[in-house]
């Protein structure tokens, strides 16, 4: 990501942080600085050193943190004023998820959406709490689907339990079918 960015913006300072020492060393050949930490772990003096920033960029890795509300109410807190948030967390109202949980066969695979590193799971409501308890306001979201169809019967299983449950089933047939969100947050 730090290489792509740093193509199209040259003069941007970009700190890389990866709990995997392999993967900050990677990203070290395209950043400014890597941290080869677990970011939950830094004391509040090694964070506040992360700052002045203008923009955080969290793709796929909010779900693998024990706190993540903790984690961005302290970037809210020390962030720029006019800086943001990007954020890209899989979806575990997906249907294929809601499929294996009806079925028992809820696995942890090597990657995906049951990912075995996956520590917390957010839909896309309580993704939007999850931002909006923090002092975050959702300037973009996006949703990003797989071309894979479920089955018809699924579908209408999926909208006869929303119904039972009294949400709107349009939502959750509209949830259902997304993989990821993405979200760009402003300070609120």
């Amino acid at each position: 990501m730090a290489r792509a960015y740093r193509e199209v913006n040259p003069s941007a300072q970009y700190i890389g942080i990866d709990i995997d020492p392999g993967y900050a060393q990677i990203a070290a050949q395209f950043c400014d600085r890597t941290l080869a930490t677990d970011i939950e772990t830094l004391t509040i003096e090694q964070f506040d050193g992360l700052f002045p920033s203008d923009c955080w960029i969290f793709g796929d890795s909010l779900e693998h943190l024990r706190d993540p509300w903790r984690i961005i109410r302290l970037i809210r807190g020390s962030i720029d004023k006019d800086g943001c948030l990007l954020a890209c967390i899989p979806n575990a109202q997906h249907w294929s998820v809601q499929m294996r949980l009806a079925t028992g066969l809820f696995r942890y695979e090597d990657s995906g959406l049951l990912d075995r590193t996956h520590i917390r799971w957010f839909t896309r409501t309580t993704m939007v709490e999850m931002f909006t308890q923090a002092g975050w306001t959702i300037e973009q979201g996006i949703s990003r689907s797989l071309p894979q169809t479920p089955p018809p019967t699924l579908i209408a299983g999926i909208q006869s339990i929303a119904e039972a449950a009294g949400v709107d089933s349009e939502q959750a047939l509209a949830d259902a079918h997304v993989f990821q969100f993405l979200f760009r947050l402003r300070p609120t």
